[in-house]
């Protein structure tokens, strides 16, 4: 099982059995590209998420969608911050899959919204 789904599902009281989703890294040329594409941003970023929401006709589980991790983003970010590679990783990770949940930052009281589920999920997991 997906532990940090299993957190950010236990945060949303969503049931985790009923989803799913595709998660990879990438290199920074392609997550630039992909930013490119599909933002119109022409820069390097940590991570991407592509919502979906079909129901897996051979799971039959909703697919939530894609989420791209920029590694080497990660790790510099992770240097900056002073804290493990590792770490940077997960909340990236529980980060893309609040977007996937349908959350977003654009606006400042949706920002504060998702600040609060990640650090309910990252309490979840136990991590500081």
């Amino acid at each position: 099982m997906d532990g940090i789904l299993n957190a950010v599902c236990a945060v949303l009281n969503v049931n985790p059995d009923t989803v799913e989703y595709n998660f990879t890294f990438v290199t920074c040329k392609e997550i630039k590209r992909l930013n490119a594409k599909f933002r119109g941003v022409d820069a390097i970023t940590d991570v991407l998420s592509f919502p979906d929401g079909d129901i897996n006709p051979e799971t039959g589980k909703k697919f939530l969608g894609d989420i791209a991790i920029c590694k080497s983003a990660a790790e510099k970010q992770a240097k900056e911050f002073g804290q493990p590679a590792e770490r940077e990783i997960v909340f990236l990770k529980i980060h893309g899959l609040l977007h996937l949940f349908g959350y977003d930052h654009e606006r400042k009281e949706d920002e504060i919204k998702m600040r609060e589920l990640q650090r309910a999920v990252l309490n979840e997991l136990a991590i500081q």
